[in-house]
């Protein structure tokens, strides 16, 4: 079931990428792993796939510790400034960057650390008041003041899309987020890379290949549904 489930996601990755005449390459796939037992992750590892996405640090931390050490952890959603300390080390890169008090908080527990947080600033492209992330007109003020701490290094921005039913209705999100990380990028900041554009999950992940996503964040497609009465 899992296998399948995962070549389907691969053919249709390939797919989109062959519409808009992108390489395989450009993307990488976050398994979306959250409230997914430990055991369907390593099911998953052995087809292939070693970079899985988060929600919740405490879940995260936990897999962290019984899987293999060669996976890349993503943290993905919501990240709360007292949480940033059990995963600065244990993550490759923190999606949701959406305040300079969290900017703050990583830059000062990566320097305990001496590490340094690979981060994507977390915009609410589509102003939705339930979402977390920037307004677009305030992302590089936040951009040009954050690229100051030496122990956090932007890598990109991260839009999480409204859920629609037809997956077209969101390619002006994703447009509108590659037109910002191109405006970035014109600015030539330190420290700021705009490489990395987090956009598209299971529901819309192709218009978002084809509107430059270099990241895709799928969970259903892959695993199936989500139970949500998991403890960890």
């Amino acid at each position: 079931m899992l296998k399948q489930q995962l070549e389907e996601v691969e053919r249709r990755i390939q797919a989109a990428c062959d519409r808009c005449g992108r390489k395989r390459e450009e993307i990488t796939l976050i398994a979306v792993s959250k409230t997914k037992p430990v055991e369907l992750i390593e099911e998953a590892y052995h087809l292939g796939i070693n970079v899985y996405g988060e929600n919740k640090v405490q879940e995260l931390v936990d897999k962290y510790e019984k899987l293999p050490k060669d996976i890349n952890w993503h943290m993905i959603g919501h990240l709360q400034t007292n949480k940033v300390k059990y995963i600065v080390d244990k993550v490759d890169m923190i999606h949701s960057v959406d305040s300079l008090k969290l900017a703050e908080v990583i830059e000062k527990e990566a320097t305990k650390r001496e590490c340094e947080v690979k981060i994507l600033i977390e915009v609410n492209v589509g102003e939705e008041e339930s979402k977390f992330g920037l307004k677009i007109e305030d992302v590089l003020p936040f951009v040009e003041k954050v690229a100051k701490f030496p122990h956090i290094k932007i890598c990109g921005l991260m839009t999480i899309a409204p859920y629609v039913q037809n997956p077209e209705e969101n390619r002006c999100i994703f447009q509108n987020l590659h037109k910002l990380s191109v405006d970035i990028t014109r600015k030539n900041i330190d420290n700021v890379n705009m490489s990395v554009l987090s956009m598209g999950m299971t529901n819309d992940y192709e218009v978002a290949i084809e509107e430059g996503a270099t990241m895709v964040r799928v969970g259903t497609g892959i695993f199936g549904s989500r139970n949500y009465n998991l403890s960890i």
